[in-house]
């Protein structure tokens, strides 16, 4: 793994808190929002069944999606540029 300090480690840490709590309230979000024509609309059987596992999925891949996105952008932090000592990253 390298030689990380306390410092790097608990950073890594708290994002990778941070990422798992902003990926639960989206998905939770997600879920309420695309579950709602089930008890608005009343649906039943089949119906609900097919609405709630769209939600489910829905739900799911916006999970995934916020975490990976997190922790991409944390590990693509700022990084100086071969040739260019003292300017980091992009449009620096």
């Amino acid at each position: 793994m390298g030689n990380r300090t306390q410092a790097q480690r608990d950073a890594v840490t708290v994002e990778i808190g941070y990422a798992l709590v902003t990926g639960m309230f989206l998905a939770a979000g997600l879920f309420v929002l695309c579950a709602a024509p089930v008890l608005v609309l009343g649906l039943v059987g089949g119906a609900a069944r097919g609405v709630l596992v769209v939600a489910a999925t829905v739900a799911g891949l916006g999970f995934v999606t916020r975490v990976v996105r997190v922790l991409w952008r944390f590990g693509g932090g700022p990084r100086v540029l071969p040739g260019r000592p003292g300017r980091n990253g992009p449009g620096a």
